[in-house]
């Protein structure tokens, strides 16, 4: 059910214990705004934990209290009268979920989130969820101290590209202008998320050998076959001329595909949606239980149909090329 702020803001009020999560596959927006949510809830008189069932990529970890987050372990239980969950809804977060039963309160920005089931405050024009919870904070009453600040920004930030993507309006910059008087130092954030191991340079180096074009250059992809970070790898042929949508697939695991996608113009929240997925308009993603040839057949296809294309043939070119 959809609620408003002010609500949102009186459930929160009107707990004690709220166990804090996010989705699966964590980003900077995920860890970022529970991360802040923690601090704003402690700040409250509130006692909150964080647990995320996924392993969090090695440049989020410099973030204050990273070292909070905690994976739940097998048949354990936490007492709480509230789950809170940020920047996703509640089919996305893992095991978390058999946590507690204590009734849900969902804060998201994703325009495929549907809100069955459960309160949920969605502003899915914002550019991240980030942003709502520094508006959830004002309506709160809560004061944000740097370092939820900087988790905050940081979450703004990566939702952005850094403020280069098209969901960056007047009120996302308002807002980083103000965690920047909060505290936040912008040039240590950037330092941070633009750090990379030698082995994910190298990977990013193997993924671009990989780059395929498709449809007349509308639509670029690439194709790897690990289970290391691949955040920031789709942009490097989003940048392509001529090219509307991106895609990666990743073949983490015998017939299971993880599928990033961007667009210019393009709904793929849309296209992600019909294949199991969700996202923004911009920026979605999904899970294909195949192989990588097949999810890219599906993939494509699903694409060029959002396209209309009227010749679909290409799904099916250039795979020999990709193993």
């Amino acid at each position: 059910m959809l609620i408003t702020l002010k609500q949102a803001a009186q459930k929160i009020q009107a707990a004690n214990k709220i166990l804090v999560t996010a989705h699966i596959l964590p980003d900077g927006d995920a860890v970022g705004s529970t991360l802040a949510m923690l601090q704003i809830l402690r700040s409250m008189g509130k006692t909150a934990e964080i647990f995320i069932d996924d392993t969090v990529r090695d440049n989020l970890h410099a973030l204050p209290h990273f070292d909070e987050i905690r994976r739940p372990a097998k048949n354990e239980k936490f007492d709480a009268d509230l789950l809170l969950i940020l920047d996703t809804e509640p089919d996305r977060i893992g095991n978390v979920r058999n946590l507690t039963d204590a009734p849900i309160l969902n804060v998201d920005h994703h325009v495929t989130n549907s809100g069955e089931g459960f309160d949920l405050y969605l502003e899915h024009e914002a550019a991240a969820t980030c942003e709502i919870v520094f508006k959830l904070a004002g309506e709160l009453g809560a004061k944000i101290s740097p370092d939820a600040a900087t988790c905050l920004y940081t979450g703004l930030a990566t939702d952005t590209g850094f403020f280069q993507f098209s969901n960056t309006r007047a009120e996302t910059l308002r807002t980083a202008a103000e965690l920047v008087a909060c505290g936040v130092q912008p040039n240590w954030v950037s330092e941070q998320m633009e750090r990379r191991s030698i082995s994910e340079v190298r990977a990013m180096s193997q993924a671009l050998q990989t780059a395929r074009i498709f449809f007349d250059g509308k639509v670029a992809g690439i194709f790897l076959k690990t289970t290391d970070s691949t955040e920031g790898f789709i942009d490097l042929i989003r940048v392509i001329n001529g090219v509307d949508v991106a895609f990666l697939i990743n073949e983490k695991a015998p017939n299971f595909c993880r599928v990033s996608m961007r667009s210019k113009g393009t709904d793929v929240a849309t296209i992600a949606n019909s294949l199991g997925g969700g996202g923004h308009i911009r920026a979605a993603g999904c899970t294909l239980k195949t192989s990588i040839d097949d999810a890219t057949k599906i993939l494509v296809e699903a694409i060029g149909k959002a396209l209309r294309v009227e010749n679909l043939s290409d799904a099916g070119t250039l795979l020999a090329d990709i193993n």
